[in-house]
This record gives structure tokens, sequence and C-alpha cells, in this order.
């Protein structure tokens, strides 16, 4: 469904509530929500459950969704936004102190040992943080928010932000060295 009258098309049958072409649009993009919903969950249930609140939103909100806009990006939002508020629902604000000091001291991450990772194997690794390094690395190392927007997307201060990322990568160097994969570590 690359064709943009074709996906135009099923996204109006959609608003005079089409149940098939709501099928159709929630098959057609399944994999592309999934994939972006399992970056901020620890399971599979947990990444259909945004899932499929994320589609709810979806097909409630889509009179909101402009023509000009890609309807793609416009799809991700919503599941990110959904998992951000499925994690501060949950209450797994685990490990986020706010540690200004240990903020400023943010060092960057050895590119290589991140950049050589398949995709499949980075999403297995990153599952493994606490929620609230997961959601900080995915936002800001996978998404590309700032900081700033992350603190308020998440309700939480610029230093944790940076902190919970600073934390996150050492999870992952750890991660890396348990697994033992020496090229990378």
């Amino acid at each position: 469904m690359e064709d943009p009258q074709q996906l135009n098309a099923i996204i109006q049958r959609c608003l005079k509530g089409d149940r098939e072409s709501q099928k159709v649009l929630y098959e057609h993009f399944y994999g592309y929500a999934m994939s972006i919903c399992l970056r901020y969950t620890r399971s599979r249930e947990e990444a259909r459950e945004i899932l499929n609140d994320g589609f709810m939103k979806v097909f409630t909100r889509l009179n909101q969704h402009e023509d000009q806009s890609s309807f793609k990006a416009w799809l991700r939002r919503i599941m990110i936004n959904t998992a951000i508020d499925q994690y501060r629902k949950s209450g797994k604000h685990e490990h986020h102190q706010d540690l200004e000091a240990a903020a400023a001291q943010v060092v960057s991450v050895h590119g290589d040992a991140l950049d050589t990772l398949s995709y499949g194997e980075l999403v297995m690794m990153v599952q493994q943080l606490t929620p609230a390094y997961r959601t900080v690395f995915n936002l800001y190392v996978i998404d590309g928010y700032m900081h700033e927007e992350i603190a308020a997307q998440m309700g939480i201060s610029v230093g944790t932000s940076k902190s919970n990322l600073f934390k996150a990568r050492e999870q992952l160097r750890t991660l890396l060295k348990r697994i033992n994969v020496k090229k990378y570590a």
C-alpha cells in the first residue's frame, strides 16, 4: 500500500466506519507498529497491548490526521506516545533517580559497540533494560528526541533523562560483555 491514493481511500473508508478498511489498515501497518512497540516493552504481550491501544487511538483520532502529512509518521508518533502513556500508568519508574551530578558526567558510548549490532540484537538487549532506561534510550538514541523533549513527555527532569541514558548505555555495555561478544565490547 505504498500508493498514497490507495492509502487515502482506505483512510476515508475508515473514517466512515468501514470495518473491512480498518482491518486492512491494521494488517498492513501491524508489523511496522509492532516493531515500534517492541522497543518500548519487555515482552511481546506488553507490546501487543500497547499496539492495540495505539490502534484504538489511531481509529478514534483518524479525523485528526492531515492528508499532507505522512500517515506512517503519524502512526509512529501515536505508538510512541501510547508506549510512554503505558510507562507512566504502570508506575514503573524504577531507577529514574534525579541525579543532576551524574548526568553532568555523561560519557558518550563507543559508537562501534552499538553500531555493529543488528536491529534484532539491539532490540533484545534493550528489552532487558528497566522501563525507565529503555524508554529514554529508545527516545534519544533510536527516535532522535532531545533530552528536553524526553523530560517533558515522561514528566522527569532533563538531568534524569541524561542520567537514565547514561545508565542504559552502561547496562548495555555490561550485557555485551556478559554475552561475551568480544568484537562488540
